[in-house]
C-alpha cells in the first residue's frame, strides 16, 4: 500500500464517530488520570456500580475498591504507570448499595498524557460460580473422608465376628458328618466366610495406607476376578436359581486396584439378582472385549430395570434409589463410579423398566 492510499484509510476512521462504541458497550471503559481519579467513563461504569458520573469524577478511584483488594491493587497501579500495561488483572470493587462486584481488567498507560485507558468487565456471576465449585468440592471431599472413616470403621470391627466364624469352621469334625447336602451347605457357608475375610482385610489394609486406594495398582486377570467374586456369592446364585453367563479371555488383563476391582464386579453382580424381575429368573451376561487401548466389560441382566434416560443425571449420584427393595441403600453404584472414573475408566448403563439393564464398563490398559 501506498504512503497516499495509507493516508487515506486512515483519514477514512474518522468519519466513523467512536462515541456509540464508547456509550454503548456492556464493557467497562474508562480514562484515568495518573493521580488516581476517573477523567472520563462510559455509562457502563455507573450501571455496573450504582454511581453518577459526578461521584465518580469526585473521588479517588481507590476509594471504590473494595478495601481488602485495595493494596494489592495500587501495587498493579505503579507497575501500571511505570509503562507496564497488564491484562486480566481482577479485582472486586464496591457498589453504592453495598454489593460487591468482580471485574476483569485491560490496561494501558498513556505517558504522553498522564492517564490509562482500561476496559473492564464483570465476572461476578462466574466468580460466584466457581466459589459455589470450591464450596461443592470442600463438602466432597469431607463427605470421602467419612464415607472413608465408615469403611474403615465398619470393616475393622466386622473382622473380629468373621475371625470367630472361621475358628467355629476349623473346629468342626467334618469326618463325623454323614449327610452330603449337610457337608455342602457347610462348605458353601466357609467359602463364603473366607472370601468376605478376605476382602475385610483387603479394605482394611487399603485404608491404612497413607497414600491413595488407588496407589496399590496390580494386573489382574480379568476372567479370574470374575470367577472368584461369583464363587464369593454362589449361594446366593443357587439361592436364587440366577443363571451367570460368562465370555470372558484367560488373556484379557487390566491394571487396577484388585480390591476396588472385586468390588466394582461385586456390585454389579448383586444388583442384577436383587432386581431380578419376579415372574422370571435372573439371567445375567458378562462379556469383555480387548482392544487395542481399552478393555470393554459389559453386564446385562433381564431384571426389572427402571428409566436410565429419566435419571440420566443421578443413576451414579450418592444416596439415589430406582425401586424400593429394602436393601437399596443408594451406594453401590456410587462407588462403582468412583472405582472406575479414579482410574481414568468410563461406566455407562442403558436400563428398561421390565426388560432389564446393561452396564458399560471402559477400562485403560
Amino acid at each position: 500500500m501506498s504512503k497516499a492510499e495509507t493516508a487515506k484509510a486512515e483519514d477514512s476512521l474518522t468519519d466513523y464517530p467512536l462515541e456509540p462504541f464508547f456509550n454503548d458497550s456492556h464493557d467497562l471503559f474508562c480514562i484515568a488520570g495518573f493521580d488516581g481519579f476517573f477523567r472520563k467513563v462510559n455509562p457502563a461504569v455507573s450501571r455496573v456500580l450504582g454511581f453518577s458520573e459526578e461521584e465518580l469524577y469526585s473521588r479517588s478511584i481507590k476509594s471504590f475498591i473494595h478495601p481488602l483488594d485495595q493494596e494489592h491493587t495500587w501495587k498493579y497501579r505503579k507497575r501500571l504507570i511505570s509503562g507496564l500495561g497488564f491484562k486480566k488483572y481482577e479485582n472486586r470493587y464496591l457498589t453504592k448499595s453495598g454489593e460487591t462486584v468482580w471485574l476483569s481488567w485491560t490496561s494501558i498507560p498513556v505517558d504522553q498524557y498522564g492517564v490509562v485507558y482500561a476496559v473492564a468487565k464483570d465476572i461476578t456471576q462466574a466468580k460466584q460460580r466457581e466459589e459455589e465449585r470450591n464450596e461443592l468440592i470442600t463438602n466432597l471431599t469431607q463427605i470421602n473422608k467419612e464415607l472413608k472413616n465408615i469403611t474403615y470403621t465398619t470393616s475393622h470391627d466386622l473382622r473380629t465376628p468373621v475371625s470367630n466364624l472361621m475358628s467355629v469352621f476349623s473346629l468342626l469334625d467334618l469326618s463325623k458328618i454323614q449327610d452330603e447336602e449337610t457337608l455342602e451347605f457347610i462348605n458353601i457357608l466357609k467359602s463364603a466366610t473366607d472370601q468376605l475375610r478376605n476382602t475385610l482385610n483387603d479394605y482394611v489394609d487399603i485404608l491404612n495406607k497413607k497414600n491413595s486406594v488407588y496407589s496399590e495398582i496390580s494386573i489382574n486377570s480379568l476372567s479370574e476376578t470374575v470367577e472368584e467374586v461369583i464363587n464369593s456369592v454362589n449361594a446366593l446364585i443357587k439361592e436364587t436359581n440366577t443363571v451367570i453367563k460368562t465370555d470372558i479371555s484367560t488373556d484379557i488383563s487390566i491394571p487396577f486396584n484388585r480390591g476396588n476391582l472385586k468390588s466394582v464386579i461385586l456390585n454389579l453382580l448383586t444388583n442384577s439378582i436383587k432386581y431380578a424381575h419376579p415372574e422370571r429368573n435372573a439371567v445375567i451376561t458378562i462379556k469383555a472385549v480387548e482392544e487395542s487401548n481399552k478393555v470393554t466389560l459389559t453386564f446385562s441382566d433381564n431384571g426389572i430395570g427402571f428409566d436410565s434416560e429419566a435419571n440420566a443425571d443421578r443413576i451414579f449420584e450418592l444416596n439415589q434409589k430406582f425401586h424400593d427393595h429394602e436393601d437399596s441403600k443408594g451406594v453401590g453404584l456410587y462407588l462403582v463410579h468412583n472405582h472406575v472414573t479414579n482410574m481414568g475408566g468410563k461406566i455407562s448403563v442403558y436400563s428398561t423398566i421390565n426388560k432389564g439393564t446393561t452396564f458399560t464398563i471402559t477400562f485403560k490398559k
